[in-house]
């Protein structure tokens, strides 16, 4: 028994899938188009983190028994609201006993600058002996550098007082609680930590062979898990690589008060690395059937199906990827081609 011919097999695979296709009543004439190259940039895709750009730990700067939490992790704390209190009977009766001392030290540098300003008027009368004078003008410098001492104590009495009352540097998030209530804490120890939410940055790994391509290339796109996508012009690229992965640390900064944006949230950020040729045909020069995807190419007078290997589809056009060449002419509209052919 023969084998029927490859031409007739697909003639009646295109006949076959002719039928099923809602054909108009009237064919229109069919138009070329001459296949042309255009450069297309490439992508590099990385993935990257967000991280808040302000978070600190606040520590203690005076020692106590914390008498009071008022926050806790994943509440939003407004500036200056306080954190947390710790006992100030101790700084507070410091701060009295550096006022009594100040006291005293001022009304002993009044009297002594009272004085000096006798033994001025009665020395050149010859009053006062120099010696006099000379320990008048020595106890008044005394007892004002002690003055301007107490006076220091007071104000560092004054700031430790302070210090029991632990208050938020910026408005923020708290993330994570270091003390619990009733516990003694000594300076510097770990109390709360936290980060803004005004201010945020997308920090990624890129490889050295790609830095120079970043430098060029001036902008970044930063898409997010939920679409929002932004465009970051002014990207900081470290001077130094890590010494392991060899690879260059980048901060793509995100406009400030961005609302829904989550420290250690993955994002995608894509730049621009080459220029390569693509070729591109509109989604209605296709024609598929079962696996096979092709065009129909002009050969002289004639129209020819040839198969091709197609890319990405975007806005009705698709990359070809092979089965063309830059100059080729094939027709627009393969459906047209179809109908002349099933002589509608």
């Amino acid at each position: 028994m023969e084998l029927p011919d490859m031409r007739q097999v697909l003639s009646l695979v295109l006949l076959a899938q002719l039928w099923t296709l809602p054909l108009p009543t009237t064919a229109a004439e069919i138009t070329d188009l001459t296949v042309s190259q255009t450069s297309t940039p490439s992508y590099l895709v990385l993935d990257g983190t967000i991280e808040a750009v302000k978070a600190a730990t606040v520590s203690a700067q005076t020692s106590g028994r914390i008498v009071k939490l008022n926050f806790d992790v994943n509440d939003l704390v407004p500036a200056g609201a306080s954190l947390l209190e710790i006992t100030s009977k101790e700084q507070g009766a410091e701060l009295a006993a550096a006022e009594a001392s100040y006291a005293r030290a001022k009304a002993l540098d009044v009297e002594a600058q009272q004085t000096l300003t006798r033994y001025q008027a009665l020395f050149p009368q010859g009053a006062i002996s120099k010696g006099a004078m000379d320990q008048a003008i020595a106890n008044a410098k005394s007892t004002q550098q002690a003055a301007s001492a107490a006076l220091a104590q007071v104000t560092k009495a004054r700031e430790n007082l302070k210090y029991t009352v632990v208050a938020a540097p910026y408005a923020g998030v708290m993330t994570e609680r270091h003390v619990e209530q009733g516990e003694t804490v000594t300076i510097g120890q770990p109390l709360l930590s936290g980060y803004a939410t005004d201010k945020m940055r997308v920090v990624m790994q890129v490889p050295q062979q790609y830095r120079q391509a970043l430098v060029e290339a001036g902008s970044v796109q930063v898409t997010l898990a939920d679409g929002r996508e932004f465009s970051v012009n002014n990207a900081q690229i470290f001077g130094f690589s890590d010494r392991q992965s060899h690879a260059y640390k980048v901060r793509l900064p995100l406009p400030d008060n961005t609302p829904a944006l989550l420290p250690g949230s993955w994002v995608k950020a894509r730049f621009v690395v080459s220029q390569r040729p693509q070729l591109h045909i509109p989604t209605s020069a296709l024609y598929s059937v079962n696996e096979l995807t092709g065009v129909y190419l002009k050969v002289d007078d004639r129209y020819v199906l040839q198969q091709i290997r197609i890319g990405e589809n975007s806005h009705d056009q698709v990359e070809v990827l092979a089965g063309l060449q830059n100059g080729d002419v094939i027709a627009s509209n393969a459906y047209q081609v179809l109908l002349q052919r099933s002589g509608k």
